[in-house]
């Protein structure tokens, strides 16, 4: 999938995306209004077909993901949709996959560059099991929207479970009220790859710097994007979606489990609101500085239709919560202020006098 090029580049005012969305359109014009339709008007689809798709089929299908990743999923009924990371022996994220079963076939949906080494993996771990593994990017597409698009078909769509908690999931986000992601909603659609441009012919289009302003404001984490060879979940907030707490053993466990009990995930993730006077954007990568010192790096940015310039940043634990930040992009400089999303001190605790574990705020998760 390295040289893919979707064929909906050929449509009007087509721009293509660099890093994770080479291959498809950053935008087809106008990307504040493309940004503004894909909130607001029904219909409105995003060109994800760079992405990766996975079968798993058989019936120990949904028992053997289990067993190896870091989600229950034996549960998952059809038309169901879930999240879970297959993690290093450090706790350190691997592959982070999207996951939808339609009764038969367990579908993942992946980044293009952590489909192929997910496939070899899932492949060397199937042993005796009722199990079978397919790439199937070759055959289908993904298309993304704000809400189901009934013109696409009745192929499998995945809902984004964020910002929920999900079942034995926790919550590290410091909030003191509703989370910004439940302003968002997230559809990835799979249609058949020789119709794609078909199905999306009469629909309205908008690229992929859309979808990605809104997933930056609603402080999602995308894998390849704020992910690195040392990440853990705890660090994303992902305890809250893609890891069951209460599971049995799998590859990473341990680190997971320390981790949250000792409530100290040596990096955190980050929203700046970036000052919009210099009227450009710093690259992912950019440096974060608290005075002279370097304390992360930028992961994601954007111009958000209604926020302006913001950012995803991973930051060190030790970086001050109430200090005003600067972004370095070479010569340039931006001011930014930091919305706290991972609390430096997440984790679990343990309360006094009931004994029951309590969440970073002292609430249940």
């Amino acid at each position: 999938m390295t040289a893919y090029r979707s064929p909906l580049l050929g449509r009007p005012g087509a721009v293509e995306a660099e890093g994770l969305d080479r291959g498809v359109a950053a935008h087809y014009g106008d990307p504040l209004r493309e940004q503004r339709a894909l909130v607001r008007t029904p219909g409105t689809v995003v060109d994800l077909s760079q992405k990766g798709v996975v079968t798993v089929t058989g019936p120990d299908r949904l028992s053997w993901l289990t067993t190896l990743s870091s989600q229950v999923l034996t549960g998952l009924a059809p038309g169901g949709s879930a999240e879970t990371l297959f993690l290093s022996v450090q706790g350190r994220i691997e592959t982070a996959p999207h996951v939808v079963d339609d009764g038969t076939s367990t579908w993942l949906i992946t980044e293009a560059d952590e489909t192929a080494p997910l496939v070899a993996w899932l492949e060397s771990m199937r042993f005796a099991l009722r199990v079978e593994v397919a790439d199937r990017s070759g055959e289908w597409a993904v298309l993304g929207a704000s809400a189901p698009v009934p013109a696409l078909g009745d192929g499998p769509a995945w809902r984004d479970p964020w910002p929920g908690v999900a079942p034995g999931g926790w919550s590290y986000a410091a909030l003191d009220g509703p989370h910004p992601g439940e302003e968002r909603t997230w559809w990835e659609h799979l249609v058949p790859r020789a119709e794609l441009d078909a199905l999306t012919r009469e629909l309205p289009l908008a690229g992929a710097w859309a979808a990605e302003a809104l997933r930056i404001a609603a402080w999602r984490p995308r894998w390849g994007a704020e992910t690195d060879e040392r990440t853990i979940p705890h660090e994303l907030d992902l305890l809250r979606t893609a890891v069951h707490l209460q599971k049995g053993c799998y590859k990473g466990q341990e680190t997971v489990a320390r981790v949250h009990n000792l409530g100290h995930p040596p990096r955190r993730l980050v929203l700046l609101d970036l000052d919009g006077s210099e009227h450009t954007l710093p690259s992912p990568g950019a440096e974060v500085l608290s005075g002279e010192r370097t304390v992360g790096r930028v992961t994601s940015v954007q111009l958000h239709h209604e926020q302006g310039p913001i950012a995803l940043a991973v930051l060190k634990r030790t970086a001050d919560p109430e200090a005003r930040l600067l972004v370095t992009d070479g010569e340039q400089r931006w001011a930014a202020a930091q919305q706290v999303v991972v609390q430096p001190d997440a984790g679990q605790v343990v309360g006094r006098q009931s004994g029951f574990l309590r969440g970073p705020r002292g609430e249940r998760p």
